[in-house]
């Protein structure tokens, strides 16, 4: 037997030098929820250890991150009933938190990545990421100038890239002229490019408050059992100036976003869900899961996959753990 395998797993140092796949907290991007007001903590039943915060709370979240190592984030707001309408018109007026708050943020870390949300489901008084109209069907085009105006406000607000989840034909293409006409032409876009209508993002709706208050999101979010779609979208995506393409859910698609990146010379991210990490999370509470060996095994997962960076609500926990020593 000439073969052994095993002579390479030998010792920690021989499998230390022949391993293919490293993950470091630069990969990792963290998901943070805010609201208006101030000294607010508030738990999310549903996402353990994960809060809302107001800004002054916010800040501090951020500064004990970036002791740790993390240097990008991406921003949710949860926005307060009374400011909703049909058009998501407060998501680009000046007096907006959500903004006040990035120029804030900017202010203090100016060398952090800070990516924002563009869509109108936080704003909407209908809870869909498009226009609806009377009938209660989602216009595509209707949607693109009030996709426009937020990401021209957002851009002027302070974030370093804009994040469409809102799975609008032809958006990407719209934000770009619109950003680049209002003299914006560094501020970069990472579109959900393959988003699916999962049913693994529930957690993230309770923290927002922004389920759709009527139907779903079936008709612009990807069905599940389609592959080769992703492809168009992607080539769709790059065509009109992506600058990355993401996969949303990526623990059940470590296919797609492996297909992306063999396909595609842009950056490629993936989103690992509210879901996701919900459900690791009650796992390893309930003692059937060792939380400091299964939680990096699953993002390794999505990085072997092919991602070049991670949203993921466990990149506090893992840049803990990563400076401890322990993964």
């Amino acid at each position: 037997m000439y073969s052994r395998p095993r002579r390479n797993r030998a010792t920690a140092a021989i499998r230390s030098m022949v391993q293919e796949t490293r993950l470091d907290v630069a990969n990792l991007i963290y998901p943070l929820f805010m609201e208006d007001g101030k000294n607010i903590k508030t738990a999310i039943p549903s996402l353990p250890d994960i809060y809302r915060y107001s800004l002054d709370t916010l800040l501090k979240e951020i500064e004990e991150s970036v002791e740790l190592g993390i240097e990008s984030f991406v921003l949710f707001p949860a926005v307060d009933d009374s400011l909703k309408d049909k058009i998501a018109s407060y998501s680009y007026r000046s007096d907006n938190f959500y903004l006040k708050a990035a120029t804030e943020i900017k202010k203090r870390f100016p060398h952090i990545m800070l990516m924002s949300d563009v869509a109108m489901d936080p704003y909407s008084s209908d809870g869909h990421d498009g226009f609806v109209d009377e009938n209660g069907k989602i216009l595509n085009d209707v949607t693109l100038p009030i996709l426009g105006k937020m990401s021209v406000a957002q851009a002027e607000a302070g974030f370093d890239i804009l994040g469409p989840s809102d799975m609008m034909d032809g958006r990407v293409g719209f934000m770009r002229a619109q950003l680049d006409e209002a003299g914006f032409i560094d501020v970069g876009i990472m579109s959900y490019t393959a988003k699916y209508a999962s049913a693994y993002y529930g957690p993230f709706r309770d923290a927002l408050g922004s389920a759709p208050k009527s139907g779903d999101k079936k008709t612009y979010q990807m069905n599940p059992a389609n592959k080769m779609e992703a492809l168009r979208q992607a080539a769709m995506d790059a065509a009109e100036g992506a600058d990355f393409l993401m996969v949303k859910p990526a623990l059940c698609y470590l296919d797609i976003i492996h297909m992306l990146k063999e396909n595609f010379d842009l950056p490629i991210t993936a989103y690992n869900v509210s879901g996701e990490y919900a459900m690791l999370k009650a796992a390893c509470q309930n003692g059937w899961l060792n939380y400091e060996q299964a939680m990096p095994e699953m993002l390794l997962s999505m990085k072997r996959a092919g991602a070049d960076g991670i949203l993921t609500y466990f990149a506090k926990d893992f840049a803990r753990l990563r400076k401890e020593g322990i993964v």
